[in-house]
């Protein structure tokens, strides 16, 4: 039988549909008292879940501001098994004293039963609605970074392959220098790419390099050089390629969409797959990480500068005003290191471009 969770899970379920820590306090992001909630014009009274929703989605159908799910979830609604929606509970919106409540009604059938001497086992049918659509930043979760100068200081190194071979592909014998001797066996074989550029900000300084993953690597002996076999490879391992212990995959459970709580400014510095202009869904890299307080989760504001225009009225017919920003969508921050982010357009109301400005929604 389904445990059940304290009712401060129940706020994860609407947005971030994992578990979540048994607290009941509000998240940072979440909307002061007094601050209005605003409905999504065209909101349903009740929404049924289908198979392909994001959390996300369901949540914007109901209010403008996604992130302010702590505000408007119903404590007292208490279901079995609230860490999770899945295809077929219906999101209700009901108002309490005249203010928007949401509340989740479960599917009568969840799960599937198997009887066994002398107990019950419980198997779930459905899988639990995702709060981000995962395929679109599978391969960023998964294992690509960003380096450091220190993580290249301290890094190891490819030196050669077996058979004198300038590349080396899965299944290959690899060796390398600088692996230090301990727990780790496995490893991730990265390659350097462009320099993230402080471009737009206050100092034009390097941030980092960008982390090309190759494969993944394990150890047969430690010692100088270490001898590794290639276990998997998404490209040509090369002399010079970089081995790093393998990063944990992050978890879905760090997805929690919330405005940061204090005011952050930015600026969009890389577009991934892209030339200049990003689109919904597309993955950009902001100056800001984990130094400059953002975490996993963070929603942010892409605005547009505003463009210089010709004042035709004024006596000076060099006179010009500088129009104000424009915003231009939302960003949700999936991924930090120590000076840049990655982050996942969530919406998009015009073109968003390289250096756009990102701040507190």
């Amino acid at each position: 039988m389904f445990f059940k969770k304290s009712l401060a899970s129940l706020l994860f379920v609407l947005v971030a549909g994992v578990t979540l820590a048994a607290d009941v306090t509000p998240r940072a992001g979440a909307a002061k008292s007094g601050d209005e909630i605003v409905l999504h014009p065209n909101y349903p009274a009740r929404y049924v879940v289908r198979t392909g929703d994001t959390l996300w989605e369901i949540a914007s159908r109901f209010l403008r501001d996604p992130w302010r799910w702590p505000d408007v979830w119903d404590f007292e609604n208490k279901i079995e098994n609230p860490q999770y929606i899945y295809p077929g509970d219906v999101v209700v919106l009901v108002k309490t004293n005249g203010k928007p409540m949401l509340k989740v009604q479960r599917s009568e059938a969840k799960a599937a039963t198997t009887r066994l001497t002398p107990r019950i086992r419980a198997t779930k049918l459905d899988r639990a609605i995702p709060t981000l659509p995962i395929d679109a930043i599978k391969q960023f979760v998964s294992q690509p970074r960003v380096l450091t100068e220190r993580d290249l200081q301290s890094s190891g190194y490819v030196v050669a392959s077996s058979g004198d071979h300038l590349i080396g592909g899965t299944g290959d014998q690899i060796y390398a220098r600088g692996l230090p001797a301990g727990k780790n066996n496995s490893f991730a074989i990265y390659r350097t790419g462009k320099s993230y550029q402080n471009t737009g900000g206050k100092s034009d300084e390097l941030l980092g390099y960008e982390a090309i993953y190759i494969g993944t690597a394990m150890v047969k002996t430690f010692g100088d050089p270490s001898t590794l076999q290639i276990v998997d490879a998404n490209r040509e391992t090369l002399i010079g390629d970089r081995l790093l212990p393998m990063a944990r995959p992050e978890s879905d459970s760090q997805w929690v969409p919330r405005a940061p709580e204090a005011p952050v400014e930015g600026r969009i510095i890389d577009v991934v797959d892209a030339v200049a202009r990003v689109g919904q869904f597309q993955t950009v890299v902001l100056n800001l990480g984990e130094l400059d307080g953002l975490q996993r989760g963070h929603v942010l504001a892409v605005y547009r500068a505003g463009s210089d225009a010709r004042d035709v009225v004024s006596s000076d017919s060099r006179d010009s005003v500088q129009l104000p920003d424009t915003r231009a969508g939302l960003a949700m921050v999936f991924r930090t290191f120590d000076r840049v982010s990655y982050a996942l357009i969530m919406k998009a109301e015009q073109d968003i471009r390289l250096y756009d400005a990102v701040r507190k929604p």
